[in-house]
């Protein structure tokens, strides 16, 4: 791990007016190491805000940047999951005013490939991410941002669980691709952050979920998210699930769940999905690892089973605002750890030595409202 301090001078890059003209970044330059750099002030452009950034919470995707263990070609400026307040809002905009609190999609879609073309930018072919794919992202402290890219955040959600709403936007659009029915019956599989809020969305609509995890705690914290049982599975059983057939056989009137969620990654856990969903049920795959699966070919088309993908979100950055805010307690559950924005590389040091106690992690930038 190393962290490093030096000064960038870039006098070609606009400065934004007034006084300051500088500001820091934490940039990964290399694998596991934080540079922290001066940059100009960035000047916002026709349709975009200057976005002084409070807090970014930081996923398995950053961790894997970080470890230089992933697509991204490093140096980075990490920070896909962030919220801020505008300070410049040079062109009017309905909605947002100099001062707003806003939470920010991270997806810049091209606009022009099959999924763009049918509404689901979400999966665009050649998006760029924040902090991820091609574009520098929010471990800095100011941004210059699209206008169409910020959602004003509710009264009723604190500054400094917003950056949580980008998450959120993925299990809530996990969930709506599952074609949820009020009333019927859900199995999560995996209880880290994507998996609660799953849980707690599928919830709010009426849905009735049982969650699973490997790790006690996390079973104990999906209860908290309204699941109404959960299964405790033994990583070392290959298909623990179908173990567990008299409590899921009970729950589902011998059918099993309608509706099942896998949110790991885990390739056995894939397979306890299709093995568990009742006949003529969906199963979504939100948890996303380079890890191969196999199953039977007859799996899918004798059970007559949807097998969907999911990837990002929609822009629903501003109903997981609203869901998160109805829920404050939950959302400050999933925040196990706060860095401040000098201590960066020990923020991915304690992800790296992540257990069960190691939920979401969150980085307070300078300017994050006391």
């Amino acid at each position: 791990m190393t962290t490093e301090t030096t000064t960038r001078t870039a006098s070609s890059v606009p400065v934004a007016p007034g006084s300051r003209r500088t500001m820091r970044a934490a940039c990964t330059v290399s694998k596991e190491t934080i540079r922290y750099e001066e940059r100009p002030v960035p000047v916002p452009g026709p349709g975009q805000a200057l976005l002084r950034i409070e807090t970014v919470t930081l996923c398995g995707t950053d961790l894997h940047i970080w470890e230089d263990d992933y697509a991204t070609e490093l140096p980075m400026v990490q920070g896909h999951e962030f919220c801020g307040v505008i300070e410049e809002l040079p062109d009017p905009h309905p909605g947002l005013a100099v001062g707003d609190r806003v939470a920010v999609s991270p997806i810049l879609a091209c606009g022009s490939c099959h999924a763009c073309s049918i509404g689901r930018a979400n999966a665009c072919d050649r998006m760029s991410v924040y902090g991820c794919y091609d574009v520098e992202g929010a471990l800095t402290e100011l941004m210059a941002l699209p206008v169409t890219k910020l959602f004003p955040l509710p009264e009723a959600l604190p500054a400094h669980l917003a950056s949580l709403c980008e998450p959120a936007s993925i299990a809530m659009q996990a969930v709506n691709r599952g074609r949820p029915v009020a009333g019927e019956k859900a199995l999560v599989l995996g209880s880290g952050p994507i998996g609660l809020l799953c849980t707690l969305y599928l919830t709010s609509l009426g849905v009735e979920v049982v969650a699973a995890d490997t790790l006690s705690a996390r079973c104990a914290l999906a209860r908290e998210f309204g699941a109404v049982d959960t299964v405790l599975i033994d990583p070392a059983v290959p298909f623990p699930v179908p173990h567990h057939t008299e409590l899921l056989t009970t729950w589902t009137g011998g059918h099993g769940p309608s509706l099942v969620f896998e949110a790991t990654g885990a390739p056995a856990s894939l397979n306890n999905a299709l093995r568990t969903v009742a006949t003529a049920g969906r199963v979504v795959a939100v948890g996303i690892s380079d890890r191969e699966v196999s199953f039977s070919m007859r799996t899918l088309p004798v059970k007559d089973i949807d097998l969907i993908g999911s990837r990002n979100s929609q822009e629903l950055i501003g109903e997981a605002a609203e869901l998160l805010a109805r829920h404050p307690r939950q959302a400050e559950a999933l925040i196990t750890h706060r860095f401040p924005f000098d201590q960066v590389a020990e923020a991915f040091e304690t992800m790296r030595s992540a257990t069960g106690t190691v939920g979401k992690v969150a980085v307070d930038m300078p300017g994050a409202a006391a």
